[in-house]
């Protein structure tokens, strides 16, 4: 395959944050973006494939599609998949993983299917299959027609290779880039969050103020194929432009445990001058000096209602010390209980984001600047 042949690539969202995650591709400057369910797809060559896993901080994984056929019977998937151009992009002595997915197809046995493809990679190419490679290829059996995609990311882009030290529940930096942009920051301003656990509003808040691309810390599964050229990816690096910005990016929590390892987050991070971490009740929160800005927070919630009911006080508190000394500042909230909302008293929108985090349903509640 020609280095500059169009492919399709699927930006993989978070399930109800497809569009802000297409506002970021459409300001980065990807070609035609277009929403479709749990991402977004755009068009380019493998040069744009490395640029998404790169630069792009809401994506949790960037696939490459390769290829499709129409298949109805497993003997003719057999063929197909013995016929198709792997060699173009799997090098020989680089193991890879199947994974199948059969959706309104009259072939319906996943594992049937990946068996007829991990042979055809086995006889055709002589590649190894491990459960634990890196580089896994994805076939979407939809209505008889099989696509093939590279998964190109590897592991999920939520890992940058900077938070080592995570507290409970974490969020993931894909989820909480695309909960910031949700609020409408866009690197400009100062951002609190008064229960930072290991701190990743905060950082991903001053990654994104500083441009600092979100992959540049990381290797990514698409090094391993034959499409990969080391010369063109390290140009590709090197464009990038720092910028120090104006604001400042606090965070706050009452577990000492958590402040250290944000603290350890973000000096891996090279943003330790930007951050500021202290161990802090939510009553005793006090805006910073300067300009007012953005306070998001993912507080503790409830699954059961006994759990909700014994948070209400937890999140009057954080409502009545937002009313009262954060005047200016505009709030993003994450839970899943609208109770537990609007025991803030805060003027949420009335309408919120919906999303998945940690299979738990949740919302994102915002409010425009507090009087």
């Amino acid at each position: 395959m020609n280095m500059d042949t169009q492919l399709e690539i699927l930006l993989v969202a978070a399930p109800g944050l497809e569009a802000p995650l297409r506002a970021e591709a459409m300001e980065k400057g990807f070609k035609a973006p277009k929403i479709v369910k749990g991402g977004v797809t755009i068009k380019g060559d493998w040069q744009q494939v490395w640029r998404a896993n790169l630069e792009l901080c809401g994506a949790s994984r960037v696939l490459a599609r390769i290829g499709s056929f129409r298949v109805t019977h497993l003997a003719q998937l057999d063929k197909r998949a013995r016929q198709f151009p792997w060699a173009e992009f799997l090098r020989p002595g680089i193991p890879v993983r199947v994974e199948v997915a059969c959706v309104k197809s009259k072939i319906y046995h996943q594992k049937a299917a990946a068996q007829r493809l991990e042979q055809a990679l086995e006889q055709e190419l002589g590649l190894t299959i491990s459960a634990e490679a890196t580089l896994c290829i994805k076939a979407r059996l939809y209505r008889d027609v099989c696509t093939i995609s590279i998964d190109t990311s590897g592991e999920g882009l939520h890992k940058r290779g900077h938070k080592e030290a995570v507290n409970k529940a974490p969020m993931r930096e894909t989820l909480a880039a695309l909960l910031l942009r949700e609020c409408g920051y866009r690197g400009k301003e100062p951002v609190v969050d008064p229960m930072c656990g290991s701190g990743t509003f905060v950082l991903e808040a001053a990654e994104i103020a500083a441009r600092l691309n979100p992959g540049r810390s990381r290797s990514f599964a698409f090094e391993q194929l034959t499409t990969f050229d080391r010369q063109a990816w390290d140009n590709l690096k090197s464009r990038a432009n720092p910028h120090i910005p104006e604001s400042r990016f606090y965070g706050f929590d009452r577990d000492g445990g958590a402040i250290s390892f944000a603290k350890a987050n973000a000096k891996r991070a090279g943003v330790e001058d930007l951050v500021q971490f202290q161990q802090q009740a939510v009553s005793a929160l006090t805006p910073p000096d300067g300009p007012a800005g953005l306070v998001i927070v993912n507080p503790p919630y409830g699954v059961r209602i006994g759990e909700t009911k014994k948070l209400l006080p937890l999140y009057q508190s954080l409502g009545k010390t937002l009313k009262d000394g954060f005047s200016g500042w505009r709030v993003g909230l994450v839970t899943n209980n609208d109770s537990l909302a609007k025991a803030t008293g805060l003027p949420f929108d009335a309408e919120s984001t919906k999303f998945s985090h940690g299979g738990i349903p949740v919302r994102l509640y915002t409010c425009p600047a507090l009087p």
